[in-house]
């Protein structure tokens, strides 16, 4: 009988086909205003000189950020540092605790693909939920979100701060 190999906690990845330009995609990810038209309440990101960048800026590799989301109440905020993407990647991010993220746009078969690719998950069962099937949980929403308003759909995320997520 054969051994299964063991999965791997510290990375996923979560694919969504956008038919849609590289550009409009990448767009979407660049901007505080940008991050908060499908993904964030709020979007702040900070130089590594202490300025706060303006809301219509392009963030920097080396930039802080601090990020909040609908349904949640302030106390429930992400901070992280820009990295420099790796190969192939237009942006690079820690993301708190749970690992750095990667976030790509591919060709395949003819398809243009967002690629979002969370690793160095730390390996713990407590991480192993609440990043590893926490976090893939949260960015299909979030990319399936980024979809939805790209193609003219509708905004899916939950404004009504009187329904929290918690």
């Amino acid at each position: 009988m054969e051994e299964q190999s063991k999965k791997d906690w510290s990375r996923f990845t979560v694919n969504i086909p956008i038919d849609i330009s590289p550009e409009k995609i990448k767009e979407a990810w660049s901007t505080p205003k940008t991050l908060e038209t499908w993904f964030l309440r709020l979007a702040e990101f900070t130089t590594p000189s202490g300025e706060k960048r303006k809301r219509e800026e392009k963030f920097k590799p080396g930039d802080s950020y601090r990020w909040q989301w609908y349904g949640w109440p302030d106390s429930v905020e992400e901070h992280g540092k820009i990295l420099k993407p790796e190969s192939g990647e237009f942006l690079r991010f820690k993301f708190g605790k749970a690992g750095d993220v990667g976030v790509s746009v591919v060709e395949e078969h003819g398809q243009t693909i967002l690629r979002l690719i969370q690793e160095n998950i730390p390996q713990d069962e407590e991480s192993r939920m609440n990043f590893y099937v926490g976090c893939k949980t949260g960015w299909t929403f979030y990319l399936l979100n980024l979809k939805s308003l790209l193609m003219g759909g509708t905004d899916l995320r939950n404004k009504k701060s009187n329904l929290q997520m918690d």
